[in-house]
Formats: C-alpha cells, sequence, structure tokens
C-alpha cells in the first residue's frame, strides 16, 4: 500500500471532498510553488478546494524562511493542498494548526509514536530527552482586497522511511517514523489519514470552533526556554502560552512580555 498514484489513493480515501482532485508526479521542482501557480491563474469550478498534489521528490522542496527541503524519492510524504477559506489573514495560522494536528494523529494512528509540535509549524517527538524534527507545514496564499485569504496552499513534509544515514543534517535534530518507531510505514495509509484528518479539522474550524487549545496541549514549546529570531531581533525567555490565533506568548529574561506572530524557534531546555 505504499503507491501514492490516484487509483491506490481513491482506493482507500475516506473523504468527502479534500483529495477528490488529486494529482501524484514523480518529479516536481516544489508542490507548492506549482499549486499556487495554478490558484493563481484558475478559478474554483476548474481547480476545487481539496485540490491534492502530491511528488515523490522535490528538485526545490523548501520550508519556512526558504529553507531547502530534501529527501530521496521512496522515503518521504511531499503534498500541498489547496483550501480557500475567506478568513482573515489574522486566522491565517488556524491552518499550519489544522495540518500540524492531522499529521500526528495521522502517524499516532499507524505507530506507536507519541507526536509533538514545535511552534509553529514543526512536527516531531521526543527521543531520549531531546525533540527531533520529524517534518513542517509551509502555508502559502494570496490575500483578496477584502484583507481574506482568497486562497492558501497548505504543504506538508514528513521524513516517514528514512534510514538513519538518509537522514538530513540541520541545526535541529531530525529523525523519521521509521527511524524513530523501528518500522516502516505505507507512505498511502498515512496519506489517506492525513487527509481526513485535515478535513476533519478543516470543517470544523470553518464551523466556528477554534484548534487552538488542542493544538496548544501538543506544543512541546510551552513552558520551555526559548530563543526566537526575528527578522530584526533575538528574544530569549519563557514561552507561556498562545493566543487565540495561535500567536506565541514570550515571557522574555529581562520580565517583558511579548506576543510573536511570527519567527524562528529554538529549544533551550
Amino acid at each position: 500500500m505504499d503507491d501514492l498514484a490516484i487509483t491506490a489513493v481513491s482506493r482507500n480515501l475516506a473523504t468527502l471532498w479534500v483529495g477528490r482532485t488529486y494529482e501524484y508526479v514523480e518529479t516536481v521542482t516544489s508542490t507548492n510553488d506549482v499549486l499556487k501557480k495554478r490558484a493563481a491563474e484558475l478559478d474554483e469550478a476548474a481547480l476545487p478546494e481539496g485540490t491534492v498534489l502530491v511528488a515523490d521528490y522535490q528538485s526545490r522542496g523548501r520550508g519556512r524562511l526558504g529553507r531547502r527541503w530534501e529527501a530521496l524519492p521512496g522515503t518521504s510524504l511531499m503534498l500541498s493542498l489547496l483550501l480557500r477559506p475567506q478568513w482573515p489573514v489574522c486566522q491565517s495560522l488556524w491552518l499550519t494548526m489544522i495540518a500540524g494536528l492531522a499529521a500526528a494523529e495521522a502517524i499516532e494512528s499507524l505507530t506507536n509514536l507519541s507526536v509533538s509540535l514545535k511552534w509553529p509549524n514543526d512536527v516531531g517527538l521526543e527521543l531520549d530527552g531531546v525533540w527531533h524534527k520529524l517534518g513542517g507545514v509551509l502555508v502559502e496564499g494570496n490575500v483578496a482586497q477584502n484583507g481574506r485569504l482568497q486562497y492558501a496552499v497548505l504543504g506538508m513534509g514528513l521524513n516517514v522511511n528514512m534510514t538513519a544515514a538518509q537522514l538530513p543534517e540541520g541545526r535541529t535534530p531530525v529523525t523519521s517514523v521509521l527511524v524513530a518507531g523501528g518500522q516502516r510505514v505505507e507512505r498511502c495509509a498515512l496519506l489517506v489519514s492525513f487527509l481526513a484528518g485535515v478535513e476533519s479539522w478543516y470543517e470544523t474550524a470553518v464551523a466556528g470552533q477554534s484548534p487552538v487549545s488542542v493544538w496548544e496541549k501538543r506544543l512541546v514549546t510551552i513552558g520551555r526556554q526559548v530563543t526566537v529570531k526575528q527578522a530584526d531581533k533575538t528574544l530569549s525567555g519563557m514561552a507561556v502560552g498562545v493566543d487565540d490565533w495561535g500567536q506565541l506568548k514570550l515571557s522574555a529574561d529581562d520580565g517583558s512580555l511579548h506576543l510573536i506572530a511570527a519567527g524562528d524557534v529554538t529549544l533551550r531546555t
């Protein structure tokens, strides 16, 4: 069941609309870039909400802040999903929450692993007391003149069946579902579980129920000493919670309080 082609995915898909328009390609520059271009050119009739693009390999895959995302063919889950939430921009972090929660639940449904999230967009887990990254979310979109999201492309990358030798080196310790759990996971099963989770969490959010409290409970960041790097400054202190939109509440070492909308977080303890 590791086949990501449309026949295997549609046979196992349990969603009503997410992934019902589906494309799989072996190689692509970046699934987010391709789907964003299509979303900018096509209306909803031609490119419906819930459209999914999956690739086995990305030559220019990337995460937040333009960081390169590398993975060998056959080892990872790399996809982009089109949503049209019509939400104000301040609510856009909810999409990152939805993807993170869906990824965590999908991994846990197929393994014995306990998955956590790192603010704002990383998926991972604790191994021997050290947090390791499994993957991440990248949400990009377009804002209409009324200040609301016209569309959003939700990108997800997960290290699934990488061996220890195949894991990329980075500033943050990384792992894969295989390395952490000791067994291979079929990517098709992980994909269909993830898409079902996205549909469920998204519909709940559109109906007005916030995912923030559930997301916050999974955040390994909360209650930890962290360093937050922003474009113009670096802050250190205790991450004490998030607000209704998901912004990080930081109690800085100098006693000042900060609300962080975006930044690169490093766990200190």
